[in-house]
């Protein structure tokens, strides 16, 4: 099991801030990545989201294992 938080703008693409999906381990961030827009669809920003895993950042080839947390937090702007 992993554990997905989406923030923001992907969280209201998506219809839901936390997914839970089984994954063959080991998978890379950019993996997972793949899988939530195959499952979810088009997620507008995701290709720009910083991404932390289980709370530190970390680069798309970082690996996954069962029980990780990943979260995808998309850029902000305001004025």
């Amino acid at each position: 099991m992993v554990h997905i938080l989406l923030f923001a703008s992907l969280a209201q693409q998506a219809g839901t801030q936390r997914i839970t999906i089984d994954l063959e381990s080991p998978v890379t961030v950019e993996q997972v990545k793949d899988h939530l827009q195959n499952q979810l669809g088009e997620l507008n920003g995701i290709e720009n989201a910083l991404v932390a895993v289980n709370e530190e950042y970390v680069d798309l080839t970082v690996e996954i294992k069962n029980g990780d947390t990943i979260a995808f937090i998309p850029p902000v702007s305001g004025g």
